[in-house]
Protein backbone atom coordinates (compact mmCIF):
# COMPACT_ATOMS: atom_id res chain seq x y z
CA UNK A 1 0.00 0.00 0.00
CA UNK A 2 1.51 4.08 -1.17
CA UNK A 3 2.18 5.94 2.01
CA UNK A 4 -0.99 7.80 0.81
CA UNK A 5 -3.29 4.91 0.98
CA UNK A 6 -1.56 3.93 4.45
CA UNK A 7 -2.44 7.56 5.74
CA UNK A 8 -5.96 7.69 4.50
CA UNK A 9 -6.63 4.10 6.04
CA UNK A 10 -4.96 5.58 9.10
CA UNK A 11 -7.59 8.69 9.24
CA UNK A 12 -10.23 6.61 8.49
CA UNK A 13 -10.02 4.38 11.20
CA UNK A 14 -9.21 7.06 13.54
CA UNK A 15 -11.78 9.18 12.95
CA UNK A 16 -13.79 6.22 12.62
CA UNK A 17 -13.03 5.72 16.45
CA UNK A 18 -13.74 8.98 17.56
CA UNK A 19 -17.30 8.94 15.77
CA UNK A 20 -17.79 5.53 17.59
CA UNK A 21 -17.21 7.75 21.06
CA UNK A 22 -19.18 10.08 20.78
CA UNK A 23 -21.86 8.33 19.19
CA UNK A 24 -21.47 6.09 22.67
CA UNK A 25 -21.14 9.00 25.16
CA UNK A 26 -23.51 11.52 23.63
CA UNK A 27 -26.28 9.33 22.54
CA UNK A 28 -25.87 5.86 24.63
CA UNK A 29 -24.65 7.88 27.44
CA UNK A 30 -21.50 5.09 28.05
CA UNK A 31 -19.84 6.35 31.01
CA UNK A 32 -16.50 5.30 29.60
CA UNK A 33 -16.84 7.20 26.39
CA UNK A 34 -18.22 9.82 28.25
CA UNK A 35 -15.05 10.10 29.81
CA UNK A 36 -13.08 10.98 26.79
CA UNK A 37 -15.37 13.41 25.62
CA UNK A 38 -15.17 17.40 26.98
CA UNK A 39 -17.69 17.58 29.69
CA UNK A 40 -15.82 13.97 31.29
CA UNK A 41 -12.60 15.25 31.09
CA UNK A 42 -13.49 18.91 32.67
CA UNK A 43 -14.74 16.52 35.72
CA UNK A 44 -14.66 13.16 35.72
CA UNK A 45 -16.17 12.58 39.25
CA UNK A 46 -20.06 12.68 38.85
CA UNK A 47 -19.03 9.57 36.46
CA UNK A 48 -17.37 7.73 38.91
CA UNK A 49 -19.56 7.58 41.16
CA UNK A 50 -22.29 6.29 38.05
CA UNK A 51 -19.56 3.20 37.30
CA UNK A 52 -19.07 3.22 40.89
CA UNK A 53 -22.97 2.05 41.44
CA UNK A 54 -22.46 -0.42 38.79
CA UNK A 55 -20.15 -2.52 40.72
CA UNK A 56 -16.60 -3.16 41.67
CA UNK A 57 -15.72 -4.68 38.23
CA UNK A 58 -17.47 -4.32 35.25
CA UNK A 59 -17.59 -4.63 31.60
CA UNK A 60 -17.08 -1.85 29.38
CA UNK A 61 -18.32 -1.52 25.94
CA UNK A 62 -15.60 -2.70 23.98
CA UNK A 63 -15.20 -5.86 26.36
CA UNK A 64 -12.48 -4.74 28.82
CA UNK A 65 -13.21 -4.50 31.93
CA UNK A 66 -12.93 -1.30 34.41
CA UNK A 67 -13.24 -1.04 38.39
CA UNK A 68 -13.99 2.50 40.35
CA UNK A 69 -12.97 0.22 43.85
CA UNK A 70 -9.69 1.06 45.48
CA UNK A 71 -9.10 -2.18 46.57
CA UNK A 72 -9.85 -4.07 43.48
CA UNK A 73 -7.61 -1.17 41.71
CA UNK A 74 -4.67 -1.86 44.02
CA UNK A 75 -4.36 -5.37 44.05
CA UNK A 76 -4.87 -5.19 40.41
CA UNK A 77 -1.80 -3.39 40.05
CA UNK A 78 0.36 -5.61 42.58
CA UNK A 79 -1.20 -8.88 40.75
CA UNK A 80 1.67 -10.50 39.16
CA UNK A 81 -0.91 -12.41 36.83
CA UNK A 82 -1.23 -9.11 35.73
CA UNK A 83 1.34 -7.10 33.05
CA UNK A 84 1.48 -4.12 31.28
CA UNK A 85 1.41 -6.06 27.94
CA UNK A 86 1.63 -9.36 26.55
CA UNK A 87 4.88 -11.32 26.08
CA UNK A 88 4.22 -11.63 22.44
CA UNK A 89 3.21 -8.39 22.02
CA UNK A 90 5.17 -5.26 20.54
CA UNK A 91 5.04 -2.24 23.17
CA UNK A 92 2.42 0.72 22.35
CA UNK A 93 5.49 3.23 22.94
CA UNK A 94 9.28 2.49 23.01
CA UNK A 95 10.73 -0.16 25.65
CA UNK A 96 11.13 1.66 29.03
CA UNK A 97 10.26 0.08 31.79
CA UNK A 98 7.01 1.12 31.84
CA UNK A 99 6.51 -0.88 29.26
CA UNK A 100 8.11 -4.07 30.44
CA UNK A 101 7.43 -7.05 32.72
CA UNK A 102 9.81 -8.70 34.98
CA UNK A 103 12.58 -9.65 34.23
CA UNK A 104 13.55 -6.58 32.05
CA UNK A 105 11.03 -4.02 33.89
CA UNK A 106 13.18 -4.93 37.08
CA UNK A 107 16.70 -4.85 35.28
CA UNK A 108 15.87 -1.37 33.76
CA UNK A 109 14.33 0.00 36.81
CA UNK A 110 17.49 -0.66 38.71
CA UNK A 111 19.41 1.53 36.77
CA UNK A 112 17.50 4.81 37.37
CA UNK A 113 16.62 3.86 40.92
CA UNK A 114 20.03 5.36 42.51
CA UNK A 115 19.20 8.45 40.94
CA UNK A 116 15.71 8.81 43.05
CA UNK A 117 17.06 7.59 46.69
CA UNK A 118 16.10 9.76 49.60
CA UNK A 119 19.72 10.97 49.67
CA UNK A 120 19.58 11.97 45.60
CA UNK A 121 16.44 13.67 46.56
CA UNK A 122 17.80 15.08 49.05
CA UNK A 123 20.47 16.65 47.43
CA UNK A 124 18.17 18.31 45.08
CA UNK A 125 16.17 20.74 47.26
CA UNK A 126 18.46 23.59 46.98
CA UNK A 127 18.01 23.62 43.66
CA UNK A 128 14.44 22.94 43.76
CA UNK A 129 13.84 26.15 46.91
CA UNK A 130 16.68 28.57 44.30
CA UNK A 131 14.59 27.88 41.05
CA UNK A 132 10.98 28.38 43.17
CA UNK A 133 11.84 31.73 44.89
CA UNK A 134 13.49 33.21 41.19
CA UNK A 135 10.13 31.98 39.52
CA UNK A 136 8.19 33.47 42.26
CA UNK A 137 10.63 37.02 41.87
CA UNK A 138 9.29 37.55 38.47
CA UNK A 139 5.56 36.69 38.79
CA UNK A 140 5.70 39.00 42.02
CA UNK A 141 6.75 41.74 39.86
CA UNK A 142 4.56 40.93 37.37
CA UNK A 143 1.37 40.97 39.29
CA UNK A 144 -0.66 38.31 37.41
CA UNK A 145 0.63 35.10 35.79
CA UNK A 146 -0.23 32.12 34.43
CA UNK A 147 0.45 29.45 37.24
CA UNK A 148 0.96 26.65 34.43
CA UNK A 149 3.39 28.29 32.34
CA UNK A 150 5.22 31.20 34.47
CA UNK A 151 5.32 28.39 37.65
CA UNK A 152 4.41 24.78 37.75
CA UNK A 153 5.95 23.57 34.56
CA UNK A 154 9.26 25.38 34.56
CA UNK A 155 10.24 24.57 38.00
CA UNK A 156 9.95 20.47 37.48
CA UNK A 157 11.57 21.37 33.72
CA UNK A 158 14.40 23.10 35.72
CA UNK A 159 15.07 19.58 37.90
CA UNK A 160 14.23 17.17 35.31
CA UNK A 161 16.93 18.64 32.83
CA UNK A 162 19.43 19.01 35.27
CA UNK A 163 19.04 15.22 36.62
CA UNK A 164 19.42 14.09 33.30
CA UNK A 165 22.27 16.27 32.50
CA UNK A 166 20.93 18.53 29.79
CA UNK A 167 23.29 21.45 29.07
CA UNK A 168 21.87 24.97 28.00
CA UNK A 169 18.12 23.45 27.32
CA UNK A 170 15.52 25.59 26.03
CA UNK A 171 12.82 25.12 28.97
CA UNK A 172 10.33 26.54 26.88
CA UNK A 173 10.74 23.61 24.41
CA UNK A 174 11.65 21.31 26.40
CA UNK A 175 8.69 21.46 28.20
CA UNK A 176 6.50 21.78 24.66
CA UNK A 177 8.40 18.49 23.17
CA UNK A 178 7.53 16.95 26.64
CA UNK A 179 3.59 17.57 26.80
CA UNK A 180 2.86 16.59 23.31
CA UNK A 181 4.87 13.04 23.92
CA UNK A 182 2.46 12.61 27.01
CA UNK A 183 -0.50 13.43 25.36
CA UNK A 184 -0.14 10.58 23.41
CA UNK A 185 -0.84 8.50 26.46
CA UNK A 186 -4.69 9.00 25.74
CA UNK A 187 -4.18 8.17 22.28
CA UNK A 188 -3.72 9.79 19.11
CA UNK A 189 -6.34 12.54 18.38
CA UNK A 190 -6.06 13.66 14.97
CA UNK A 191 -3.92 13.93 11.87
CA UNK A 192 -2.06 16.89 13.06
CA UNK A 193 -1.61 15.06 16.57
CA UNK A 194 0.51 12.61 14.35
CA UNK A 195 2.67 15.52 13.09
CA UNK A 196 3.40 17.21 16.42
CA UNK A 197 4.47 14.06 18.10
CA UNK A 198 6.43 12.96 14.82
CA UNK A 199 8.10 16.49 14.94
CA UNK A 200 8.81 16.19 18.89
CA UNK A 201 9.88 12.65 18.98
CA UNK A 202 12.33 13.64 15.99
CA UNK A 203 13.84 16.32 17.96
CA UNK A 204 13.85 15.00 21.87
CA UNK A 205 16.49 12.30 19.81
CA UNK A 206 18.41 14.51 18.79
CA UNK A 207 18.72 16.43 21.89
CA UNK A 208 19.68 13.08 23.64
CA UNK A 209 21.37 11.45 21.02
CA UNK A 210 24.15 14.16 21.15
CA UNK A 211 23.82 14.09 25.20
CA UNK A 212 25.31 10.68 24.89
CA UNK A 213 27.48 11.70 22.53
CA UNK A 214 28.78 14.51 25.15
CA UNK A 215 28.42 12.31 28.16
CA UNK A 216 30.87 9.45 26.45
CA UNK A 217 33.63 12.05 26.46
CA UNK A 218 32.80 13.91 29.24
CA UNK A 219 30.87 12.29 32.02
CA UNK A 220 29.19 13.94 34.99
CA UNK A 221 26.98 13.44 38.09
CA UNK A 222 23.72 12.51 36.08
CA UNK A 223 21.59 9.98 34.95
CA UNK A 224 22.47 9.96 31.40
CA UNK A 225 26.17 9.41 32.63
CA UNK A 226 25.47 6.39 34.59
CA UNK A 227 23.48 5.07 31.56
CA UNK A 228 26.01 5.76 29.33
CA UNK A 229 28.76 3.75 31.34
CA UNK A 230 27.03 1.02 32.26
CA UNK A 231 27.58 -2.42 29.79
CA UNK A 232 25.64 -2.93 27.03
CA UNK A 233 24.13 -6.19 28.43
CA UNK A 234 22.58 -4.41 31.12
CA UNK A 235 21.15 -1.83 29.03
CA UNK A 236 20.68 -1.56 24.99
CA UNK A 237 21.16 2.19 23.08
CA UNK A 238 17.23 1.83 22.60
CA UNK A 239 16.36 0.47 26.16
CA UNK A 240 18.28 4.09 27.38
CA UNK A 241 16.58 6.28 24.85
CA UNK A 242 13.21 5.46 25.48
CA UNK A 243 14.31 5.54 29.50
CA UNK A 244 15.50 8.91 28.89
CA UNK A 245 12.28 9.97 27.54
CA UNK A 246 10.07 8.38 29.72
CA UNK A 247 12.05 10.02 32.62
CA UNK A 248 11.13 13.69 31.26
CA UNK A 249 7.98 13.36 30.38
CA UNK A 250 6.61 11.10 33.52
CA UNK A 251 8.92 13.81 35.42
CA UNK A 252 7.15 16.70 34.19
CA UNK A 253 3.89 15.32 33.21
CA UNK A 254 2.78 14.28 36.66
CA UNK A 255 4.70 17.65 38.55
CA UNK A 256 3.36 20.06 36.64
CA UNK A 257 0.25 18.86 37.28
CA UNK A 258 0.09 17.76 40.72
CA UNK A 259 1.40 21.68 41.40
CA UNK A 260 -1.17 22.91 39.35
CA UNK A 261 -4.52 20.33 40.21
CA UNK A 262 -2.72 21.91 44.17
CA UNK A 263 -3.15 25.24 43.43
CA UNK A 264 -6.57 25.14 41.78
CA UNK A 265 -7.68 23.18 44.29
CA UNK A 266 -6.82 25.79 47.37
CA UNK A 267 -7.91 28.31 45.74
CA UNK A 268 -11.63 26.87 45.17
CA UNK A 269 -11.32 25.88 49.30
CA UNK A 270 -10.59 29.50 51.00
CA UNK A 271 -10.74 28.14 54.23
CA UNK A 272 -8.11 25.57 53.41
CA UNK A 273 -6.23 27.81 51.40
CA UNK A 274 -6.08 30.09 54.49
CA UNK A 275 -5.04 27.74 56.92
CA UNK A 276 -2.37 26.67 54.43
CA UNK A 277 -0.90 30.34 54.56
CA UNK A 278 -1.03 30.52 58.06
CA UNK A 279 1.14 27.32 58.51
CA UNK A 280 2.84 26.30 55.12
CA UNK A 281 5.65 24.25 56.57
CA UNK A 282 3.41 22.76 58.38
CA UNK A 283 0.56 21.84 56.03
CA UNK A 284 2.43 21.98 52.64
CA UNK A 285 2.90 18.59 53.02
CA UNK A 286 -0.56 17.63 54.06
CA UNK A 287 -1.85 19.53 51.26
CA UNK A 288 0.32 17.71 48.98
CA UNK A 289 -0.93 14.42 49.64
CA UNK A 290 -4.66 15.52 49.73
CA UNK A 291 -4.25 16.83 45.94
CA UNK A 292 -2.82 13.69 45.32
CA UNK A 293 -6.02 11.92 46.80
CA UNK A 294 -8.79 14.18 45.53
CA UNK A 295 -7.22 15.01 41.93
CA UNK A 296 -4.47 13.12 41.19
CA UNK A 297 -2.38 14.07 38.14
CA UNK A 298 -2.62 10.37 36.35
CA UNK A 299 -6.28 9.31 36.94
CA UNK A 300 -6.00 5.64 35.49
CA UNK A 301 -3.58 3.14 34.46
CA UNK A 302 -4.25 -0.43 32.54
CA UNK A 303 -2.96 -4.00 33.39
CA UNK A 304 -3.30 -7.25 31.16
CA UNK A 305 -4.04 -10.45 32.30
CA UNK A 306 -0.87 -12.59 31.48
CA UNK A 307 -3.35 -15.77 32.40
CA UNK A 308 -6.88 -17.12 32.66
CA UNK A 309 -7.95 -16.19 36.14
CA UNK A 310 -10.90 -15.31 38.59
CA UNK A 311 -11.71 -11.59 39.55
CA UNK A 312 -14.40 -10.00 41.51
CA UNK A 313 -16.66 -13.19 40.81
CA UNK A 314 -15.84 -12.78 36.90
CA UNK A 315 -14.13 -14.64 34.92
CA UNK A 316 -10.68 -12.67 32.79
CA UNK A 317 -9.89 -15.09 29.91
CA UNK A 318 -5.27 -14.60 29.39
CA UNK A 319 -5.21 -10.73 27.17
CA UNK A 320 -7.70 -8.87 28.32
CA UNK A 321 -7.57 -5.81 29.82
CA UNK A 322 -8.37 -4.29 33.36
CA UNK A 323 -8.89 -0.09 33.33
CA UNK A 324 -7.85 1.18 37.22
CA UNK A 325 -9.50 4.39 37.81
CA UNK A 326 -7.34 6.04 40.17
CA UNK A 327 -9.34 9.31 40.19
CA UNK A 328 -12.25 7.20 41.23
CA UNK A 329 -10.40 4.56 43.21
CA UNK A 330 -9.25 7.61 45.44
CA UNK A 331 -12.41 8.66 46.04
CA UNK A 332 -13.43 5.38 47.16
CA UNK A 333 -16.74 5.91 50.32
CA UNK A 334 -15.59 2.53 51.86
CA UNK A 335 -11.81 3.58 52.40
CA UNK A 336 -12.26 7.47 52.88
CA UNK A 337 -14.58 9.22 54.82
CA UNK A 338 -16.48 11.90 52.94
CA UNK A 339 -14.09 11.36 50.18
CA UNK A 340 -15.42 14.48 47.64
CA UNK A 341 -14.57 17.01 50.31
CA UNK A 342 -10.79 18.59 50.11
CA UNK A 343 -9.67 18.46 53.59
CA UNK A 344 -5.84 19.18 53.81
CA UNK A 345 -6.26 18.26 57.92
CA UNK A 346 -7.38 14.57 56.69
CA UNK A 347 -5.43 11.81 58.51
CA UNK A 348 -5.12 9.77 55.45
CA UNK A 349 -5.13 6.10 57.02
CA UNK A 350 -4.92 4.66 53.72
CA UNK A 351 -2.82 4.72 50.83
CA UNK A 352 -3.97 6.15 47.77
CA UNK A 353 -2.87 5.37 44.34
CA UNK A 354 -1.95 8.39 42.89
CA UNK A 355 1.09 6.39 41.91
CA UNK A 356 0.43 3.51 41.09
CA UNK A 357 0.78 0.47 43.16
CA UNK A 358 3.07 -2.36 43.19
CA UNK A 359 6.19 -3.13 40.41
CA UNK A 360 5.20 0.01 38.49
CA UNK A 361 4.89 2.34 41.67
CA UNK A 362 6.45 5.94 40.36
CA UNK A 363 10.03 5.76 40.97
CA UNK A 364 9.84 9.36 40.94
CA UNK A 365 6.89 9.85 43.35
CA UNK A 366 9.68 10.86 46.18
CA UNK A 367 11.14 14.21 43.70
CA UNK A 368 7.55 14.60 42.56
CA UNK A 369 5.92 15.22 46.43
CA UNK A 370 9.77 17.23 47.14
CA UNK A 371 8.85 19.45 44.34
CA UNK A 372 5.21 19.56 45.01
CA UNK A 373 5.75 20.55 48.60
CA UNK A 374 7.85 23.21 48.51
CA UNK A 375 6.43 25.12 45.78
CA UNK A 376 3.23 25.20 47.98
CA UNK A 377 4.98 26.50 50.94
CA UNK A 378 6.67 29.03 48.96
CA UNK A 379 3.17 30.49 47.63
CA UNK A 380 1.65 30.77 50.78
CA UNK A 381 4.56 32.20 52.69
CA UNK A 382 5.18 34.66 49.86
CA UNK A 383 1.68 35.11 47.89
CA UNK A 384 -1.17 34.58 50.87
CA UNK A 385 -3.56 36.66 48.54
CA UNK A 386 -3.19 34.63 45.34
CA UNK A 387 -5.95 34.36 43.46
CA UNK A 388 -7.81 33.07 40.33
CA UNK A 389 -8.16 36.06 37.55
CA UNK A 390 -9.07 34.90 34.16
CA UNK A 391 -10.35 31.50 32.04
CA UNK A 392 -9.30 28.51 33.53
CA UNK A 393 -8.37 26.15 30.78
CA UNK A 394 -8.18 21.77 31.25
CA UNK A 395 -6.33 19.93 29.25
CA UNK A 396 -8.03 17.89 26.30
CA UNK A 397 -6.71 14.67 28.26
CA UNK A 398 -7.99 11.90 30.41
CA UNK A 399 -5.28 9.78 31.21
CA UNK A 400 -3.66 12.69 32.78
CA UNK A 401 -5.70 15.57 34.54
CA UNK A 402 -4.69 19.35 35.05
CA UNK A 403 -4.67 22.76 34.22
CA UNK A 404 -3.56 23.67 30.68
CA UNK A 405 -4.06 27.65 31.76
CA UNK A 406 -4.50 28.64 35.56
CA UNK A 407 -4.38 32.73 35.40
CA UNK A 408 -3.53 34.30 38.18
CA UNK A 409 -2.75 37.58 40.17
CA UNK A 410 -1.13 38.31 43.43
CA UNK A 411 -3.57 40.53 45.58
CA UNK A 412 -2.02 42.59 48.43
CA UNK A 413 -5.40 41.76 50.53
CA UNK A 414 -5.58 37.66 51.27
CA UNK A 415 -9.31 38.64 52.80
CA UNK A 416 -10.15 39.72 49.03
CA UNK A 417 -12.64 37.56 47.27
CA UNK A 418 -11.79 35.37 44.91
CA UNK A 419 -12.45 35.61 41.60
CA UNK A 420 -14.08 32.47 39.59
CA UNK A 421 -14.37 33.03 36.37
CA UNK A 422 -17.56 31.26 34.38
CA UNK A 423 -17.29 29.19 31.59
CA UNK A 424 -14.89 26.47 33.21
CA UNK A 425 -15.60 23.88 35.43
CA UNK A 426 -13.45 23.00 38.94
CA UNK A 427 -13.20 19.31 39.89
CA UNK A 428 -16.15 18.04 42.45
Amino acid sequence: MSDLGQALTFAAKLYGEHASVRYAGYLRRDPMARLELRPGQLNPYPIYTELRAQGSLTRTRNGHWVSTSHRVCDAVLRDRRFGVRLEDESPEFEASFLTRNPPDHTRLRRLALPAFSPKAVAGYQDRIERTVANLLDRAQSAGQFDLVAGFAAPLPIAVITDLLGIPDVDAAGFARYGAIIGSALDGVKSMRHVQQLIASSAAIQEIFANLFELRRSEPGDDIVSSLVAASPDRISAEEMRAMCVLLLVAGFETTVNLISNAVLALLGHDQQWQALCADPDGLASRAVEEVLRWDPPVQRNERIALQDLELEGHALRRGEKVITLIGAANRDPLVYPDPDTFDIMREHTASHLAFSSGIHYCLGQPLARLEATIALQELAARMPGLARDGRLIMRNATTIRGPLHLPVTVRPDKTTSRIITAGAQAPG
